[in-house]
Formats: structure tokens, C-alpha cells, sequence
């Protein structure tokens, strides 16, 4: 007994000593290195390395680029050692001297022109006037490549598939075989060559093998919106740079479109850029919670109010008849949808009956702007406008219920709405149906009164879109707002998944075209041909809209596109996310905390 519990004190030493000992080398390094005669085993893993030994005498700019995209995981290490030109210049004097005698030899002979030599000869000519004014230099290149699998036949695979894109090319490469740890080490990142299998080349077909050619998306300021898809780089970009601020985004339902834009808020956010949301199925209220900004539900029921008559105070640039001019323009589109269309009579009524109505209230082209905000009417001074006015009759039967009846509180109140947060979000998803595009339209007539007032860089985004859209008025007032707000610096973010509806409006594509930003998620192979012609999309970008996972898709910046996955920290993600299991689980925890 005394032996055993000696014996166990002196492992548990040992083992306390040994764990001592561990550094990060042995933490990060594979449980096996096994080399091979041509691969080495690393862990679970196989690998192989190659290295390129043959050029064509042509080489196409870009020429790496199909290799550095495909789809497995592959090591390329470029070594570059440049040469002393003047040691090159007395081997090219040599070499052109040989090429010289064995060209007159052939001639004494009688035999026909060799077309190598020739070329040859042209070349290396070439090659020494360049190198000696300095337009050349000359360096040896090493071009080496790893690739992983998981079995022999996965490295078969993608050799076969490696040496069938560079031979089309007429580069060659072969396997370093009986020198695989050498190549193996050769294409780590240590800068080390311990292969040293070199191919002279000069200034201009080695700068066709400058790797990063791949769609390229990233700037110097901006946000982080995701990872390049083709060759893993970070996409940081800043909307404001763009001639407009103005973005679409299109998915099928669950493609991740509303995780991207809570993403793209929560980082412009951090920068102090104001947002303003109108959410249709209040998606945005726990985001709203958690960075303190404000959350009005929007309903008939509702203790918010928006009153459509709210004007905003004109600019230095704008006069006062300009602003009651579009606002009154604005309000006959609103009343065309609440009373379910207009003839022309009625609608030059209504338009009459709106200026009589601010003018009784002493809001005129004439009258101080700063007193206005304390005169606004309601839709109230309005029916007894109409009222007193010939014709009139109907209007007033249909505006009535807008007045007296169900819809009174939310049509009929005053604004008791504050817009002073960064972060604002609408959430509409109580009303009903039938009024949900009017209650859209009174939210961003509202908005874009604010806007127009203070001027500072905000965003706006209209989530679900297609419900604004369904009628001419409402569509013809969103695009207005896209196309003016660069005007009060302010970028429009128009998010739908129902694409089809949406181009199916004659504002559509020119919402569209109106954009500078773009991105496009997963799509339904029933709208894919839609989206496909209105952006020009190739067939490789169709492909990866019909089968990409949540997040990802083509996000097009002005000229450039990319294939972009969107990507969030785990902090963001349980602030932003809208699964209902995860937000399901949130809340058990903010339970459980608030209970001690």
C-alpha cells in the first residue's frame, strides 16, 4: 500500500514536469511527420510538393491566378533572387556567339533555316539591348507548390487537375521527388528555398506572374463587410466614397439578407453614422435594445404618431414655396393610396384643398419657415377644408375613416416622434396589411422631412421593399428619395425577396440604376433569370446564386464585383442574430441573470 501510493506521487511529479515543459511548437505541430519517397504525412494528412521547370517563350499576364482560385487548399511560394547584370550581359555575348557560328555552319552546309536558332538569335538580342539601357533586369525564379488530401487518390486528383491547367499554358512542373521535406519547407513561410531549382527570367514575363489578380474589393477606410470568396482577401469598403451611398440587396427568404444589413449597421454605427430602419416584421428591435437606440411600433392601436403634414424647415439653397410645393405634390401621392385612387378632378381638388389647408394656418411661401412646425394641421383641418370646396363630396365620405373612424388615431395625431438617436427603427409589423404601404409611406415622408432638416451622414434602410412598391404613388416617392439623397448625404439600403414584384414596378430598375452598391444572396431558381439580366450576371455568377450558403453571394461596388461571405465575431452575432432558437436562448439567459 505504501509502495503504490509512493509510486503514483512520483508520476503526478513527472507529469507536472512534463507539462511544464510544453511550448507552443508542440501545440501547433502535427502528431506525425512521416516522409515519404514523393509526399509526406502529416498528422491525419498527406501532402505534396512540385516545382515548375519549364516556361513558354510568351507568357499571358495573370497567368497564376487560375491556380491561386481553385477550390483546394494549395501552398505557393515564389522565390525571386535577382541577377548582376553585367555577369548575364558576358553569358549572353557568349551564347549569342555559339548561336552565330552554329547558324553560318548550317548555311556552309547547305541546310535549311532553323526557325529556333533564328529566334534565338533575335531574342537574346533583344534581351542585351535592354539589360545594357538598363530597361531590363534579369532574376532566377522559383516557383514551388504544395497541395494537401486526404488520401493518395486526392493528391492524384489534383495533380491531374494542377498539370492540366498549367500545361495548357505550356508551363511544366514535376514532383520533388526524394526532396518532399525540402519542398515541403520551401513553400512555408520562412522565406528559406531549400530546393534551389531556378528558371532565368527578366523584368517583363516575371511581372506576369504577380499573383493577386483575382477580384479585389478593399479600401483604406470603411467597414469590414466580408471575406473576398476568391481569394479569401477582406472586403473593406465605404459607401459614402461612391458617386451615391444608395444599395440593393435581393435573396430568397432565409438567404441571410437581414443578418448582412445588421452587420453593415452595427460597424457604421461603431463609426457614428446615423441609421433609420422600417422593419416589417420588427427583426431589428433586440439590435435596437442592445445599442441603445429607439424602437417605435407603428400600429392603428399604437402610442406613436406620424402626422403626414409635417414639413421639414427649408435650406439656404431651397426657398419656401419649393418646400410646400413638393410637399403638397408628396400628399396627393399618399392620398391617392388612402383613398384607393383619384380622377383627375379629384385630383386637382385635393391639391387645391391642400394648399387652402396649410394656408389656414398661416404656412405660406410669405410666412417665417421657423414658425411653421408650431402650425402644422392635421388631417382634421384638412377634411373641413374639402368640406367647404365644390365636388368634394366623395373625397370627403372616403377621408372620413381616416378622421373619425378606425384609422383616426394614426393618421389624425400629431408627431410625437424624436429622431435624435443614431439608431431609429420603425417596426410595422402590427399593422394591417391593407394599410402597411400607406403606413410606409407616411414613416418615410417623415424621414425624409428630418433628413432634409439637419443634414448629417445617415443611412435609411427599407426592409421588404416590394410592400411600398406594389403601388405607383409609393414606388414613385421611394425613388425620389434614392435619387435625391446623395444630395443630403444619405445612402438608401432597399432590401427585398421578392424580386420579380419588384422589376415588375417602372421604378424598379431605375432604383436599381440608381444604386452604386449591389449584393446579391442566394437566389430561387424561379427569379434567377430575372436577377441575371438586369445585373449581367455570367454564368459562373448564376451558378453560385443558385447554390451558395447563408450569407454569401456577388457584391457588385460601382465597376468592381466580388464573390463576398458576409462575416460577424461571436459578439455581434448574438447581438444581430434572428434565428429563433438563438434568440429563443438570449432571452432564457437574460432570465436566468436577472433572476440571480
Amino acid at each position: 500500500m505504501f509502495f503504490s501510493k509512493k509510486q503514483n506521487t512520483s508520476n503526478d511529479e513527472s507529469l507536472q514536469i512534463k507539462s511544464e515543459q510544453i511550448e507552443i511548437a508542440d501545440i501547433i505541430a502535427p502528431s506525425l511527420i512521416e516522409i515519404k519517397q514523393n509526399e509526406l504525412k502529416l498528422g491525419e494528412r498527406l501532402c505534396k510538393s512540385f516545382f515548375v521547370f519549364s516556361y513558354p517563350r510568351y507568357l499571358s499576364t495573370g497567368w497564376l491566378s487560375p491556380v491561386i482560385n481553385l477550390s483546394f487548399p494549395i501552398d505557393i511560394s515564389l522565390h525571386i533572387v535577382p541577377v548582376d547584370s553585367g555577369s548575364i550581359l558576358k553569358k549572353l555575348r557568349k551564347k549569342i556567339t555559339d548561336v552565330e557560328a552554329e547558324m553560318a555552319e548550317r548555311e556552309e552546309k547547305g541546310l535549311i533555316r532553323d526557325p529556333s536558332l533564328t529566334t534565338a538569335f533575335a531574342d537574346i538580342e533583344t534581351l542585351r539591348d535592354e539589360l545594357q539601357t538598363a530597361q531590363e533586369r534579369v532574376f532566377r525564379l522559383g516557383l514551388y507548390l504544395t497541395i494537401y488530401g486526404d488520401t493518395e487518390k486526392d493528391l492524384r486528383d489534383i495533380e491531374t487537375m494542377l498539370r492540366s491547367l498549367l500545361e495548357s499554358r505550356l508551363i511544366y512542373l514535376k514532383p520533388a521527388l526524394m526532396r518532399e521535406k525540402q519542398g515541403f519547407v520551401s513553400t512555408l513561410p520562412y522565406g528559406l528555398d531549400e530546393l534551389a531549382v531556378y528558371t532565368p527570367m527578366n523584368t517583363a514575363p516575371l511581372s506576369s506572374i504577380f499573383p493577386f489578380v483575382s477580384p479585389d474589393l478593399s479600401a483604406n477606410e470603411g467597414i469590414l463587410y466580408g471575406v473576398n470568396m476568391h481569394n479569401n482577401s477582406l472586403v473593406l469598403f465605404d459607401r459614402f466614397t461612391l458617386e451615391n451611398a444608395n444599395m440593393v440587396v435581393f435573396s430568397k427568404s432565409g438567404a441571410g439578407k437581414s443578418f448582412m444589413a445588421k452587420v453593415e449597421i452595427l460597424r457604421y454605427l461603431m463609426q457614428g453614422i446615423d441609421t433609420i430602419v422600417i422593419d416589417p416584421e420588427n427583426e431589428y428591435q433586440f439590435l435596437s435594445e442592445a445599442v441603445g437606440g429607439s424602437f417605435f411600433k407603428i400600429s392603428l392601436t399604437s402610442s406613436h404618431h406620424l402626422n403626414p403634414f409635417d414639413l421639414p424647415l427649408p435650406r439656404e439653397d431651397e426657398s419656401a414655396n419649393d418646400i410646400l410645393r413638393n410637399n403638397v405634390i408628396n400628399l396627393v401621392g399618399l392620398f391617392r393610396l388612402m383613398l384607393g385612387g383619384l380622377t383627375p378632378q379629384e385630383d386637382a381638388i385635393i391639391d387645391q384643398a391642400l394648399t387652402e389647408t396649410y394656408a389656414s394656418r398661416d404656412i405660406t411661401p410669405q410666412s417665417d419657415p421657423m414658425s411653421w412646425p408650431q402650425k402644422v394641421p392635421l388631417m382634421t383641418d384638412f377634411e373641413n377644408v374639402l368640406m367647404n370646396m365644390e365636388g368634394a363630396g366623395s373625397l370627403v365620405d372616403r377621408l372620413r375613416k381616416f378622421t373619425k373612424g378606425s384609422y383616426a388615431e394614426f393618421f389624425n395625431s400629431p408627431t410625437n416622434i424624436d429622431l435624435t438617436k443614431n439608431f431609429v427603427v420603425f417596426g410595422i409589423r402590427d399593422m394591417e396589411d391593407a394599410l402597411r404601404p400607406m403606413a410606409m409611406f407616411v414613416i418615410l415622408k417623415h424621414i425624409w422631412t428630418t433628413v432634409r432638416t439637419v443634414l448629417k451622414k445617415r443611412i435609411l434602410l427599407v426592409d421588404e421593399a416590394w410592400w411600398i412598391m406594389q403601388q405607383e404613388d409609393g414606388a414613385s416617392f421611394l425613388f425620389g428619395i434614392c435619387k435625391r439623397a446623395r444630395k443630403y448625404w444619405l445612402g438608401v439600403s432597399t432590401i427585398t425577396q421578392d424580386v420579380s414584384d419588384f422589376m415588375k414596378s417602372e421604378y424598379g430598375k431605375p432604383i436599381v440604376n440608381n444604386s452604386s452598391l449591389q449584393f446579391l444572396l442566394k437566389q430561387s431558381p424561379a427569379a434567377i433569370s430575372v436577377v441575371k439580366d438586369t445585373f449581367n450576371l455570367t454564368e459562373e455568377e448564376k451558378n453560385l446564386l443558385l447554390q451558395c450558403d447563408v450569407g454569401e453571394g456577388v457584391f457588385i461596388a460601382g465597376q468592381k464585383r466580388v464573390a463576398l461571405k458576409v462575416v460577424a465575431s461571436y459578439t455581434e452575432e448574438q447581438i444581430i442574430t434572428s434565428s429563433p432558437e438563438e434568440v429563443l436562448k438570449i432571452k432564457e439567459a437574460k432570465r436566468k441573470l436577472a433572476q440571480g
